[in-house]
């Protein structure tokens, strides 16, 4: 699998940033605090990868890495936007980047390069299983505003296509030594313990600085009904996770090819709605 890189841009309203999802402020939030922490990690994902490049070259690794790479970087840029928005609503969209980004200039300070990677490696099955969920799911964005649907399903997208880049790499330059193993296993604990908390705490941050989703207690049950019951995206995607922890592991074990058909979807849909703002 040889990730494309596509340069679609997304057209988001501004006035829906705090409730475009279809149930409501508090499940928004959740995946606006998902936005806040990807253009700085898609950075780190590319340097963990691309500092291996030299290693690898003639393996037959080195397109996925230029998809990866450029998909990664569409990722960044789009979010970014993306993220925009929540400052403009006086959000502290800034803050909680600039938190992330903190945390990921220490991981490369203090760690050495094959750290860097496990982590990575961690992160990126951490999106596949979520994107999984998403593309399988259509009650995940049931409702949602379809801008902003569109924008997280082609990330999904493309999550799937390279979710096994990075694994590739590991798999040929640290091999499957007992070590490799250990390290890409403490990688996986130590980035989960992170990456929960951070979504957590950055979730909670976003709900409790917007008065229009405050206000409203329900949505906490929402967003609970959400994670864990129905969808239960969360509590679904835990025997996901668990697969990581087999010696035998590869992304591509969980054979989920299919879905990336949605891509002409969403590109039909984009066409469509670029075509109904001009006509308005």
């Amino acid at each position: 699998m040889t990730p494309k890189r596509r340069d679609f841009k997304f057209d988001l309203p501004a006035d829906r940033i705090h409730d475009w999802h279809g149930r409501g402020g508090h499940v928004s939030h959740f995946f606006n605090a998902l936005s806040t922490v990807f253009p700085v990690g898609e950075r780190f994902f590319i340097n963990s990868v691309r500092a291996y490049r030299n290693q690898i070259s003639g393996s037959g690794i080195d397109q996925e890495i230029v998809g990866f790479i450029g998909q990664e970087a569409m990722h960044g840029r789009e979010h970014e936007l993306y993220n925009r928005l929540l400052s403009l609503r006086g959000l502290p969209e800034a803050q909680l980047e600039a938190y992330v980004a903190g945390i990921l200039r220490a991981v490369q300070k203090m760690t050495p390069r094959s750290w860097q990677l496990s982590v990575t490696l961690a992160l990126e099955h951490f999106t596949a299983i979520l994107a999984d969920h998403l593309l399988k799911n259509p009650e995940m964005l049931k409702g949602s505003e379809p801008a902003f649907r569109n924008i997280w399903r082609w990330h999904a997208l493309e999550e799937t296509e390279h979710k096994a880049v990075a694994f590739d790499v590991w798999n040929s330059v640290m091999g499957r030594s007992p070590t490799a193993y250990i390290v890409r296993s403490v990688g996986m604990l130590m980035a989960s313990a992170a990456f929960v908390c951070v979504i957590a705490v950055f979730t909670m941050r976003l709900i409790e600085a917007d008065p229009a989703t405050r206000r409203n207690p329900i949505g906490y049950r929402q967003l609970w009904v959400f994670l864990m019951d129905k969808p239960g995206m969360l509590r679904t995607g835990f025997p996901m996770w668990v697969e990581y922890f087999r010696t035998s592991f590869h992304p591509w074990q969980h054979n989920n090819r299919h879905l990336l058909s949605i891509i002409d979807e969403i590109s039909s849909e984009m066409r469509k709605d670029s075509a109904l703002s001009k006509a308005a």
